[in-house]
């Protein structure tokens, strides 16, 4: 039986006095792959940002390695990955070791600084990446791909059991969509990373995932990513004129 990573029971969620979420329960197992589906509007992000502990449910409980999301202290099994990092200042005079770097030191004091084992943990992390050649390149003189794969490495600093990305493909080349698929198939499978990630590439994410949460109308249908192709389930959550395509990268 595999470990349950987050369980989400009869979850409720508002914004003032529209709820955006309404009774919402799931389960994710070590080792998935969960996509997170939608139109506009459906609480994706809602419900990507509850599930780390950035916002507070109305109703209902989250548990992440089997602690309460109130009670649980050990972030550093999670990497996020927020769509803020599409924003981040281009003129910043940061190296990618500085950026990859700030990681380690959220929540901790500077005496807790241990420099050498530190340079080894963002070391590794680039080189997951294949970005530890650009150590030393300033942030701005990236490609999006290659920043991208920055703030992937940046996620995995701390060696995260988890890593959530809120649609890390938006506005990044199709070339730089090919590696990264290939990069989180590295990480689920070699790294034995869970991932959930939220997009908007129903047919790519289709085929990459093993599990598919669907949100529609406050409501998520949680599906094998093989079942999500079938039957009425896209058509509900989209409407009828739905126009799916299939295809590899």
């Amino acid at each position: 039986m595999k470990e349950k990573i987050i369980t989400v029971d009869n979850l409720s969620f508002r914004y003032g006095a529209n709820k955006v979420l309404d009774n919402v329960s799931f389960i994710v197992e070590k080792g998935d792959f969960v996509g997170i589906i939608g139109p506009n509007g459906s609480a994706k992000s809602t419900l990507l940002k509850l599930m780390i502990g950035l916002l507070k449910p109305s109703k209902g409980t989250i548990t992440l390695f089997g602690k309460d999301i109130n009670e649980f202290k050990n972030f550093e099994k999670i990497g996020y990955i927020s769509q803020n990092v599409r924003d981040f200042n281009q003129m910043f005079p940061a190296t990618i070791e500085e950026i990859v770097s700030a990681n380690l030191y959220l929540g901790k004091g500077l005496f807790n600084k241990t420099k050498e084992k530190d340079s080894m943990k963002v070391d590794r992390a680039l080189r997951i990446v294949e970005m530890e050649r650009f150590k030393n390149v300033k942030i701005g003189n990236l490609s999006g791909g290659q920043k991208q794969r920055v703030f992937i490495a940046r996620a995995l600093v701390n060696n995260p059991n988890i890593l959530f990305m809120d649609e890390p493909l938006v506005g990044v080349d199709l070339e730089s969509q090919t590696r990264f698929y290939s990069l989180m198939d590295k990480l689920n499978k070699e790294y034995g990373i869970t991932l959930v990630m939220i997009s908007h590439d129903i047919g790519i994410m289709s085929k990459k995932v093993n599990r598919i949460l669907c949100l529609s109308k406050g409501k998520v249908y949680c599906h094998d990513s093989n079942k999500c192709q079938c039957g009425n389930v896209l058509t509900d959550i989209y409407g009828e004129s739905i126009n799916l395509l299939f295809h590899d990268h």
